[in-house]
């Protein structure tokens, strides 16, 4: 083990606060003494904004571990924590808070001692960056200066290292063959590698190979509803008939997740598919939209002086990370997701391509993009992984990469994508967010962002016409909301027809919407309005109309340029033609929609639609005004633009019935719109839940008493030692129960995580709790779908209560359609069901599930597998109940492991 660095070290968790110094001595501090001694002496320390929300000094600065392994290993993931970046780098990990300030010492040597190592495989570029560090004022930069030598000839610069991509010849349509149920089998059994036989593995395998068949008529793709039970291994199921129709049909097959956690898992199946590494990379390819990749142009402007202060420090950790990656991708990607919270997200967005401004062809770049990279690959390859929303927009917009074999996994959240794909908004942000993409940077506005008359006035003005048009154009969208708009909502001051309807539109929620003391959004049905909001819409739809018609005779003028192909138009020009027509043609879908939702305002309801007005908040504070639309069953734009036009559409799911009958999976995956019924199919976990599992229902914690769950939350994790997965309803609580018992676990060796308090992605939130089994996670949905944990890490799951829809206009529209009551149990049970599959994701998983509300129906109860027991208890003989599970459960697995 190297020596500790002669660095001091703060280490602070909710059990106390430990500092190190310099010569490697351990003392316990009182709040108020480490915060002096960190703005004194700069302090090695882990998640600098972590550790600043515990010493309640948000302004924490230091040598920040994460920051300095990013730079010394960009590119690769490590658990952010002491004993995770301790294993990582092969030091033993510490056992207790008391050793974690000294470990962060020797952390920090090994990482700066990797530096001098001969076979550092990211040392390129490592010194001119560093150089730049340095300049920016960056701590770590001194010390990795002194350890690195100055490369004898200059680094190539980061732009002119990463691989181009080349253009190939458009790919001609699959071949039209049948996969047979046989060669399907086979070809699973490859891929497990077992002799015995996995029958409802295989009965998949079978059954999906009719999504590959030729399809019988237009309109009428073969789909498959395929609920398999968790363990049932549907990935390689539906993954081996896949691969052999690609391979043998030369075609794409588009599998399509809803959580990044499966991206990753399906992108590590990858070797058991493809053993050889380039022929995988050729052949499997991740797909996501425009917005999670990074933009080279944004980052060589950032690199260039547009971003300063940690900004700045945050784009050269990036640019770090762009020579390694594998595939650019900033979201979910190999760019560790703790990253950018440690700059508190200060300019992470505004590296990503997020407000349509890509000149394609006409960027510097572009011949190295990793947004046009992921896009060709994924013409070439024979599986595509890619998300709900991403296949959908795709489909809709009539795109040439629009698949025609879709896998949808975790298919019952295809309603839910579906749902907010094809919706519209008509707010504040979205109205400023076009005014910047016509007009561009406004005021004291920096960086490279252009607005559309900048981009194409050296074009316009070879074309009279579309000079003219783009003029009026500008002169239109002048008339948008611009910076402040909100402020003088409240000061009752809009300026121009947009802000002045926003304005009557947060009249109307404050006048008719309820609970407005709770610090939620208000929101209230667009429904008798009255006359000054009428009056109001109809100026906001004449200027949206006004701004419409130029953009169109633009998009016109300049596909007449491109046909007619004058002299002056050449590559680069061209380039900036063909991306100025794409972001037309998306704003001008998007002001139509606009349009249609304002003469809605003072005209006739469409019974297909869902209208509704929204103040938008957060805690109490104000930050959007909007009219919504969305589709009362958005399973019928699904239907028409995804799944109709498709040969062939699998979805499937653990939960994809949630309970009910197959009628209702036909309805939830828009099924019931097609020409021809679907086809299902069923597989049962071949978990023994009822042996490993039990549900718990509490009857004596009251509802609305914090410090009532509180208390039961704290003694049913004790009583688990850990490993336990909090989910709640409502964010106010899940904060309020932890403020008043992360204290009291960490003191007695259980951390305690939580979404929406720690200053981390939910993602690496995850990531923690899995490699810590003394750790709980409390979170919301975001933690009840797609997260897996699997063995002794998650031993226990507690909900808050019953999971019953927040009452919102939508929910009360479809509910009426749905059949009333029986809608909110069809969607209580599915949540139900999804929040249970947390807890047993493989073989020899125990657990218990515990719920705090004695007001669970029994009706509800056929969410969870069948044998499963399910008991009605107080408090006290739950806690005594897990106690005893899980010290049988742990027993029982030691006789199994000896």
């Amino acid at each position: 083990m190297p020596a500790p660095l002669p660095l001091p070290a703060l280490h602070a968790t909710h059990a106390g606060i430990w500092l190190a110094s310099a010569e490697g001595e351990v003392r316990e501090a009182s709040r108020g003494e480490a915060i002096a001694r960190a703005a004194e002496t700069p302090h090695i320390i882990l998640n600098a904004p972590l550790v600043g929300q515990r010493l309640g000094y948000p302004e924490l600065s230091g040598l920040d571990l994460l920051e300095l392994f990013a730079f010394v290993h960009p590119a690769s993931f490590a658990v952010p924590t002491a004993a995770g970046l301790s294993r990582k780098l092969g030091l033993e990990p510490p056992r207790a808070d008391v050793e974690a300030a000294f470990a962060l010492q020797h952390i920090a040597e090994a990482l700066l001692g990797d530096l001098a190592a001969p076979q550092w495989p990211e040392r390129e570029g490592a010194w001119t960056s560093n150089v730049t560090l340095h300049r920016l004022g960056w701590a770590w930069a001194p010390l990795i200066g002194a350890r690195l030598e100055r490369p004898e000839r200059g680094e190539r610069m980061l732009f002119a290292k990463l691989k181009q991509w080349e253009e190939s010849a458009q790919r001609p349509p699959p071949r039209t063959i049948l996969v047979s149920p046989a060669d399907a089998r086979q070809k699973l059994d490859a891929l497990t590698g077992r002799a015995e036989a996995r029958e409802g593995q295989r009965a998949m395998a079978e059954a999906v190979t009719r999504v590959f068949a030729p399809k019988p008529a237009k309109g009428a793709p073969n789909l498959l509803l395929a609920e398999a039970g968790t363990g049932i291994g549907k990935t390689l199921a539906y993954l081996a008939p896949a691969s052999l129709w690609a391979e043998q049909a030369q075609g794409t097959v588009w599998v399509s997740t809803f959580t990044k956690a499966l991206q990753r898992q399906l992108d590590g199946e990858g070797p058991k598919l493809l053993a050889d590494p380039e022929e995988r990379a050729r052949r499997i390819v991740i797909r996501k939209g425009r917005e999670n990749y990074l933009c080279l142009l944004n980052l060589e402007d950032a690199l260039q002086g547009a971003f300063s202060g940690r900004a700045a420090i945050l784009a050269q950790l990036v640019g770090r990370w762009a020579a390694y990656t594998k595939d650019g991708d900033m979201v979910g990607g190999d760019l560790p997701g703790w990253l950018p919270s440690l700059f508190r997200r200060a300019g992470a967005t505004a590296l990503t391509d997020r407000r349509g401004e890509c000149v394609y062809a006409g960027c510097p770049h572009y011949r190295r993009c990793f947004i046009e990279r992921a896009e060709r690959a994924s013409r070439e390859a024979d599986i595509v992984i890619a998300n709900h929303a991403l296949v959908m927009v795709n489909a809709a917009r009539a795109r040439e990469d629009a698949p025609g074999r879709i896998l949808f996994d975790e298919g019952h959240h295809l309603f839910d994508a579906a749902d907010s794909t094809f919706a519209v908004a008509f707010g504040g942000q979205e109205a400023i967010e076009l005014r910047r993409w016509i007009v561009g940077p406004e005021g004291r506005s920096r960086g490279r962002r252009r607005g559309l008359s900048a981009r194409l006035m050296d074009v316009a003005s070879y074309d009279e016409e579309g000079a003219l048009a783009l003029e009026a154009a500008v002169e239109a969208a002048r008339a948008l909301p611009s910076d402040g708009w909100l402020q003088r909502l409240v000061e009752g001051a809009p300026f121009g027809p947009i802000e002045h309807l926003f304005q009557e539109v947060r009249g109307v929620v404050y006048a008719r919407s309820k609970a407005q003391e709770a610090g939620y959004g208000l929101e209230t049905e667009l429904a008798e309005p009255d006359g000054a909001l009428v009056s109001a819409a109809a100026a906001a739809a004449e200027l949206l109309d006004t701004l419409q018609k130029p953009l169109a005779a633009l998009a016109r003028r300049l596909e007449a340029v491109l046909e007619d192909g004058p002299d002056w138009l050449d590559a680069q020009a061209r380039a900036r033609v063909e991306g100025a027509i794409r972001g037309l043609s998306w704003r001008r879908e998007t002001l139509a929609a606009w349009i249609a939702l304002l003469a809605r305002i003072g005209g006739e309801a469409d019974p297909e639609f869902v209208d509704w007005l929204a103040v938008e908040r957060v805690d109490g504070r104000e930050f959007d005004v909007a009219i919504h639309r969305r589709w009362l069953d958005p399973t019928k734009p699904l239907a028409a633009a995804v799944l109709s036009p498709a040969d062939g559409v699998l979805v499937t799911s653990a939960t994809l019935r949630g309970g009910e009958d197959w009628e209702a999976a036909d309805a939830r995956t828009g099924a019931v719109h097609l020409q021809t019924p679907a086809g299902h199919f069923e597989a049962e976990s071949p978990f023994d839940y009822a042996g490993c599992s039990e549900v718990l229902i509490v009857t004596d914690v009251r509802q609305g008493d914090i410090a009532s769950l509180a208390g039961a939350y704290a003694r049913l994790i004790e009583a688990a030692r850990g490993g336990t997965l909090g989910l709640f309803t409502a964010i106010q609580r899940l904060k309020a129960v932890h403020a008043r018992i992360a204290d009291r676990l960490a003191r007695d060796g259980l951390p305690l995580l939580a979404q929406h308090v720690d200053p981390i992605d939910a993602g690496t939130l995850v990531d923690i709790f899995r490699d810590d089994p003394r750790a709980s996670l409390l979170g919301t949905d975001a933690l009840r779908d797609g997260v897996d944990v699997p063995g002794d890490s998650l031993r226990l799951v507690v909900m808050e209560r019953v999971p019953w829809p927040r009452p919102t206009v939508l929910h009360a529209a479809r509910r009426m359609a749905g059949g009333g009551s029986a809608y909110d149990d069809r969607v209580v049970r599915a949540r139900l069901a999804q929040a249970f599959g947390r807890l047993i994701r493989r073989q020899g998983d125990c657990g218990l599930f515990v719920v705090l509300s004695a007001a669970m129906p029994s009706r509800l109860l056929k969410a969870f597998p069948p044998g499963v027991p399910i008991n009605r208890v107080p408090l006290d003989e739950a806690i005594a109940r897990v106690g005893e599970r899980l010290r049988a459960d742990a027993a029982a697995s030691m006789e199994l492991v000896k």
